[in-house]
């Protein structure tokens, strides 16, 4: 038996979930635009007590770890190395792109998100979960241009990306990715793939607005 807790405060549509065994036991969803850090330990209070869980009972402690929010990256994927170092277990952070096109059918899936300013956060994958290609984020035609001539397009956000594909068929996932990275992370973490908290790192994708336009 295993026992996984996901978090996701990567967008204002967050989540939390418990997977068993595989099986996705309860999950929480949660809108905030203004962020998670208040009501996040409350709404994890919330769903451990309706599952009979407590923290000692979890396994192992899996985040969605962006591209997104840099803000929400930061609160949830913390939140999740921060329990799992308090508990020693292990953690697993699982990128929302391939979280995303694990809700895909197709045997290539790209995955997209909206990065703003005028560009996606896009990444390819076959239907293992295997990368095809290094995540990027950069303008929509011009990512287009580098994907193969078959894929399958997955995004929470169809009705943005839909007419901008050439009338390609898309399919929808969640807003909240949390269940998603509770069931991945179980895979990882029963075949031996979780780490210790230190070891685990964001994946921003994009550099901070700080980093981009810091001077000297």
């Amino acid at each position: 038996m295993a026992r996984v807790l996901g978090i996701d405060t990567t967008s204002e549509f967050g989540g939390l979930a418990l997977v068993e065994d595989g099986e996705l036991r309860d999950e929480l969803l949660l809108h905030s635009p203004d962020g998670f850090g208040h009501l996040l330990f409350d709404a994890l209070r919330e769903l451990l007590t309706r599952a009979g869980w407590t923290l000692s009972s979890v396994d192992c402690y899996a985040g969605a770890s962006g591209p997104g929010s840099f803000t929400g990256v930061r609160v949830g994927l913390t939140a999740a190395k921060g329990l799992a170092d308090a508990e020693g277990k292990p953690v697993v952070a699982i990128s929302n792109l391939a979280a995303v096109a694990a809700h895909g059918e197709g045997p290539v899936r790209a995955a997209l998100l909206d990065a703003r300013r005028g560009e996606v956060y896009g990444g390819l994958y076959d239907a293992s979960g295997r990368a095809l290609a290094d995540e990027v984020v950069m303008a929509l035609p011009a990512w287009l241009e580098t994907l193969p001539p078959e894929v399958e397009f997955v995004t929470p956000a169809v009705g943005l990306f839909a007419p901008l594909l050439g009338g390609a068929e898309v399919r929808e996932a969640p807003r909240s990715l949390a269940a998603m990275v509770a069931r991945m992370a179980h895979g990882r973490f029963t075949a031996g793939l979780a780490v210790d908290p230190v070891g685990v790192d964001a994946n921003y994708v994009r550099r901070s607005d700080a980093e981009l336009f810091w001077k000297d």
